[in-house]
């Protein structure tokens, strides 16, 4: 019976563990995502392009990114709270325009999690406000 139980809780040890490291994703493969939002945006400068500059945009409150001109939707959302963690960016990358009703964010948004994983990943190593 120990031996079940150990066995059991050993289980779940490594389960839990592996959930953990899918949900931290790979910043390698968020790089390939990347390529999807690279004619809009630049994560590596403080460069605003079509959309802004995502350079530290972990930590950003959200419409705040100097010299952009943001729609009044997303003005609204960061004087209403909204801040670009990791929650509030997996919801936004699946779905821009029901995160921020009225974006000017043309794309449609990532339906893969794993995508958001590693997108969320490659960002990360951008931003010194986490």
């Amino acid at each position: 019976m120990k031996c079940r139980v150990l066995l059991i809780g050993v289980s779940v040890a490594i389960f839990s563990a592996c959930g953990v490291n899918a949900q931290e994703g790979d910043a390698t493969a968020g790089a390939t995502v990347f390529n999807k939002c690279k004619a809009c945006h630049d994560a590596e400068t403080d460069k605003n392009k079509i959309g802004p500059s995502l350079k530290d945009v972990i930590g950003r409150v959200a419409g705040t990114h100097a010299g952009f001109k943001y729609s009044k939707a997303m003005i609204e959302a960061g004087e209403t709270g909204l801040h670009w963690d990791e929650a509030s960016l997996r919801d936004y990358l699946h779905n821009p325009k029901a995160k921020v009703k009225g974006t000017k964010m043309a794309f449609a948004g990532l339906k893969d999690e794993g995508d958001i994983s590693n997108l969320l990943a490659y960002l990360e190593q951008f931003s010194t406000k986490q």
